[in-house]
């Protein structure tokens, strides 16, 4: 709220102003009452010019009123709009500083609702309630205090039912903060089910789990309703009966009845019965807007308070220090990593250490869970070790500014965006011309394949391509080719293809490692022979490196060998390609 709060202010101050005008129209009323009255009784002509001049305060107040409200709102939605453009600046920037396991491990859902419901929700608590609400406090106590001036005996007959309402609505409101904050959190979840349901529909069809992915929102929609139901109930009976006591039927009855009977003995005038009747029904309109900015800002609070959790996730170290790598050796010298979400205590790399040399090829080998993917991960520092250090050229990966002019990567899941296919593979160089755009797409086997879309390189990916999954994979080649990062992560991500595709693939991943520093996550044995270093893995240790011969030797690897010998659906990591 700080970066807005004097125009909040301001937008408060204007609605004082606006709450006091309210008053005006209503001391109007009562002096033409006043001399229509006395016209009446003295039996003679009404005083038309002190009635028009009346007219003329009543009508300019009520226009001035509407103008300073609407200044009012106008000040606190440009506050709005700052705020809202701020939030989403300062998420963008923290979520480019998030180690990128943070994304893996947290429900898309949640960063959606983010981004777009509680920036919206908090728009009421900007936008509306400083004005609404300071109006709905303001207004209500000027015209009771004028109620009060008339007589203060009409003043009481103004707030007669009010303190009953109060009561009745206080008795709704017990419980409310920690009640909002428990529906807001089981809304989360049902918006993060239903994301993460419809985003992998295609891989729940596929193996048969539409019921069991479809029971998982179901079973969280029902857990909302029944909560939603037990809080609720209760609470429409008590809204219920405050509702009634500020029925317009009772309050008038209230006021004019207690009114006339004080205007039978010649207490008040009939003008300013009419005038307190008037003020009447508006105090409940005050009291019910307050009462619903409550809500609102009860809301409010709680999409704040996720959105501070996600503002305030933990980002990547900076130590301030910057070096330009001396060649492209790669080290990691003694790294252990547990991930943030795991069980407390368990690491997922443990003491690893290892050496790529520059323009040599590393295979990691061992079976699914060893630590692979995590050594790539911190290769192109996706997070930090725990402790330990990745040095690039002997400088630590943390410190060069530019680390992904120097390590490229290429994943089995390619997560392309979707954007147009040039501007897909042209993502780490937006510079790069058409020209450089195609040679990549050449080398990576896709330039026919493109150019025979009917919108070529302006294909948008996901929205009209129906690009196959081989295709997007050689398209991350490309973009990886148009980087030309000396050193490169890759994922020798065959095993989800048809043969046709594996074999582009793999001579595509030929040219693009020739000559570069490379570390695989190997899959096939034809691949792993023929490495210039092989490191085998097994829970998060390093058990053995060296060459393939070197290394048939070694029981762990023996064995990997032998079963994707015995089985060639299952791949040199002990993993089935089915």
């Amino acid at each position: 709220m700080r970066p807005v709060a004097g125009s909040l202010a301001v937008g408060r101050a204007l609605a004082v102003v606006s709450g006091i005008l309210a008053v005006v129209p209503y001391v109007a009323l009562v002096r033409i009452g006043v001399v229509l009255l006395d016209a009446a009784r003295d039996e003679v002509a009404v005083d038309g010019d002190e009635v028009g001049r009346w007219l003329g305060i009543l009508l300019g107040a009520f226009v001035l009123r509407l103008v300073v409200y609407f200044a009012a709102l106008l000040v606190t939605h440009l506050a709005d709009i700052r705020l809202g453009d701020l939030i989403r600046r300062r998420m963008i920037a923290r979520f480019a500083r998030t180690p990128l396991v943070w994304f893996t491990s947290t429900a898309s859902g949640r960063v959606r609702k983010a981004l777009q419901d509680d920036i919206g929700t908090i728009h009421h608590l900007i936008a509306h309630q400083p004005v609404d609400g300071t109006i709905a406090v303001v207004m209500p106590l000027a015209l009771t205090a004028y109620a009060f001036t008339i007589d203060w005996r009409l003043g009481l007959l103004t707030v007669a039912t009010v303190p009953l309402y109060a009561a009745a609505m206080s008795m709704s409101m017990r419980g409310m903060g920690e009640k909002t904050v428990q529906m807001d959190r089981r809304l989360s979840v049902v918006s993060a089910r239903m994301v993460e349901f419809v985003t992998g529909i295609t891989v729940v069809k596929a193996f048969g789990r539409v019921g069991r992915a479809h029971r998982a929102y179901r079973e969280s929609a029902e857990e909302f309703q029944e909560f939603y139901y037990d809080w609720v109930r209760p609470l429409i009976r008590v809204s219920s009966l405050g509702t009634s006591l500020l029925a317009v039927p009772l309050v008038l009855l209230v006021n004019i009845g207690g009114g006339a009977a004080l205007v039978r003995l010649g207490e008040v005038t009939a003008a300013d019965v009419l005038a307190t009747s008037l003020i009447a029904l508006l105090v409940p309109y005050g009291l019910e807007v307050a009462m619903s900015s409550m809500w609102s800002s009860q809301l409010a609070g709680a999409a704040a308070s996720r959105l501070t959790d996600l503002v305030e996730t933990p980002t990547l170290a900076d130590s301030g220090r910057r070096a330009h790598p001396t060649g492209h050796d790669v080290v990691f010298d003694r790294v252990s990593y547990s991930y943030r979400e795991g069980p407390r205590g368990q690491l997922a790399l443990e003491d690893v250490s290892f050496e790529l040399r520059e323009g040599t090829v590393t295979a990691l080998v061992g079976p699914s869970g060893s630590g692979k993917s995590t050594v790539a991960t911190l290769l192109a520092r996706f997070d930090d070790p725990a402790s330990g250090e990745v040095r690039l050229g002997g400088v630590p990966v943390a410190e060069i500014d530019d680390l992904y002019r120097h390590v490229g990567f290429v994943l089995q899941d390619p997560q392309l965006p979707s954007i147009s296919l040039r501007a897909t593979i042209a993502l780490g160089r937006p510079d790069a011309t058409d020209e450089e755009i195609r040679e990549a797409a050449r080398v990576a086997r896709v330039l026919e394949e493109i150019e025979a879309l009917p919108k070529g390189f302006d294909t948008v990916y996901g929205a009209d391509s129906g690009l196959s999954g081989g295709q997007a994979q050689r398209i991350a080649i490309a973009r990886a080719v148009l980087v030309d990062a000396p050193v490169l992560v890759l994922d020798e991500a065959t095993a989800l293809t048809d043969p046709e595709s594996q074999h582009q693939i793999q001579q595509a991943l030929s040219d693009l490692a020739r000559g570069r520093t490379v570390l695989l996550i190997a899959h096939r044995p034809e691949v792993i022979a023929g490495v210039d270093q092989i490191v085998l893995m097994e829970r998060g240790r390093v058990l053995a490196a060296g060459t393939h011969d070197e290394l048939l030797s070694e029981p762990g690897y023996a064995r990997l060998w032998a079963r994707a010998a015995a089985n060639p659906t299952t791949t040199a990591t002990g993993e089935d390609e089915r």
